[in-house]
């Protein structure tokens, strides 16, 4: 061959090249739908009485996900998702970000969105964010999203879209509307529902969008957060629910089960159903004090037991590979930002050290979950802001450490912790709230509080067997308590310090009107 015809061979070479085959898989839109405060038996194919045809039809041909965990709070959960890092390690294990709170997760973590938008994907968020807004280096759209549209604190009034909050620094109590396009203030939307706005708003940006370009689409609704509010429509069908607040929050469910259903049918309409995969998850365990109801798991939002971390989510996709199939594998919040950049053909390599793991071959094809652990959290400042019905002495009793024979562990076991191994979990210090709350119309002898043994500092739960913990094995496997607080000591060992700051009183709305960057 001359060189004439080898430098034209290399030039056809490095032009074939250039273009992947035909038959490689075009990277699918992805499109993430995070509930709020969503308790585990409030979904229909948990046999809650609260109908959720759409949930329950798009995870029966789906992959749905009973082993799967979240944060017991609202920041610590967004932070994990758009991380793929423990809280510990970004300094957030304590609480949520209050509205004058000077901090947001670390600007120098590279975010979801990012790693998506450098896959090539448009990235559009619509919803709640709850990271942190004292700056706008904070707000989603320096943090990846190219478009943005929902509200920036924890939560508000579902109609008004007013947020209201003590600022203790300035002795009053604030209310001002909370939220945003792009970054400018919303003020035109007073009177839609909450539910029916953002989900409008996703839909549209469903609508308008290229389907030869990827999507991620993240949709955190406000549903089905406190205050109780909805159209009158929604309760209807649920005369026969006694409890006014669970009446409510039933018919808020039924307005989120449309939503997911309306925003998954512009999906089929725009032709991107076919090339998709949507999540659906909740963001922590339900809030008894709102109507919500996680039995027969133990305890509530706030807590650390099953009732507070583990979380109603499924994937839905023409992509699975094992559609219509129930998943009992070990799956973490954390682990949604290497699976999803995974799918979308993206790379993990410029983030910081990352906690989860790439959970796609676990999901579609049922493969074994790579992951072995799982560290709920690690919080020396923890404290439950709803004390416990009936239970308010147990928190005492929770820090004594005497009489145990794992005070001398190296771990302090009077910090609030809990740390999953395999079918294992092991909890320390006050777990919060431990009430097996009753099944929604039953009688509250079914939580048998009188019957509860007085917490420990260590407790230990075989999860498999016992996924209601409620029988503490903690005496019997001793080795298991000693390696599982190794554990802990050696996460706490490498925890960044704690970042929750005293209010800035800068944060006062009063003169603008509007939640939002002060700083």
């Amino acid at each position: 061959m001359d060189d004439g015809q080898s430098l034209y061979s290399l030039v056809i070479a490095g032009f074939i090249l250039s273009f992947p085959p035909v038959s490689a898989a075009r990277q699918p839109h992805v499109v993430f739908i995070l509930a709020d405060d969503f308790g585990w038996y409030d979904v229909g194919y948990h046999g809650s009485e609260i109908r959720t045809p759409n949930l329950d039809k798009l995870s029966a041909r789906g992959v749905r996900l009973e082993n799967y965990y979240v944060q017991p709070l609202c920041t610590p959960s967004r932070n994990q998702l758009m991380t793929g890092r423990y809280q510990i390690h970004t300094g957030m294990q304590h609480q949520i970000i209050w509205p004058c709170q000077p901090y947001c997760v670390p600007l120098d973590e590279k975010l979801l969105p990012q790693l998506m938008k450098e896959a090539g994907y448009a990235t559009n968020m619509v919803g709640k964010w709850h990271l942190g807004m004292y700056k706008k280096d904070c707000l989603p759209t320096r943090r990846g999203f190219d478009t943005y549209f929902g509200y920036l604190t924890g939560s508000e009034e579902y109609y008004t879209h007013v947020r209201c909050s003590r600022i203790s620094a300035l002795n009053l109590t604030r209310c001002a509307l909370d939220l945003r396009e792009g970054e400018e203030v919303a003020a035109g939307y007073k009177g839609v529902y909450s539910t029916e706005l953002l989900s409008q708003r996703a839909i549209s940006i469903i609508e308008k969008h290229n389907p030869n370009k990827p999507l991620f689409l993240y949709v955190a609704l406000q549903a089905v957060h406190s205050p109780l509010e909805v159209p009158e429509r929604y309760t209807a069908p649920y005369s026969f629910i006694k409890d006014p607040h669970r009446r409510l929050y039933a018919g808020m469910v039924s307005a989120m089960d449309e939503a997911v259903g309306n925003i998954t049918l512009a999906l089929q309409r725009g032709g991107l159903w076919d090339n998709a995969v949507l999540v659906f998850s909740t963001d922590n365990g339900g809030q008894t004090l709102y109507g919500g109801s996680n039995w027969p798991l133990r305890g509530r939002k706030w807590s650390l037991w099953e009732g507070g971390v583990r979380g109603v989510g499924f994937v839905s996709s023409p992509l699975l590979k094992k559609p219509g199939t129930v998943n009992h594998e070990l799956i973490h919040i954390s682990d949604w930002l290497p699976t999803l950049v995974g799918v979308a053909g993206g790379r993990t390599n410029t983030t910081k050290p990352l906690d989860g793991f790439n959970m796609w071959n676990t999901i579609s094809k049922g493969f074994a979950s790579p992951r072995l652990e799982l560290l709920h959290n690690i919080d020396p400042l923890y404290n439950d802001i709803a004390p416990c019905p009936g239970r308010e002495h147990q928190l005492a009793l929770a820090k004594v450490v005497s009489g145990n024979s794992w005070a001398n562990s190296g771990f302090n076991v009077s910090i609030h912790a809990a740390i999953r191994s395999s079918n294992w979990k092991l909890l320390t210090g006050y777990p919060g709230c431990d009430i097996w709350f009753p099944r929604p119309g039953h009688n509250i002898s079914e939580s048998n509080p009188a019957k509860v043994d007085p917490l420990k500092s260590v407790m230990l739960f075989d999860i498999e067997k016992d996924p209601e913990e409620r029988v503490d094995v903690s005496a019997q496997f001793p080795t298991v308590v000693d390696y599982l607080l190794s554990r802990l000591n050696h996460h706490q060992k490498r925890a960044l310090p704690i970042n929750f700051p005293d209010e800035d009183p800068r944060c006062d709305p009063g003169p603008t009107g509007a939640w939002g960057p002060w700083a």
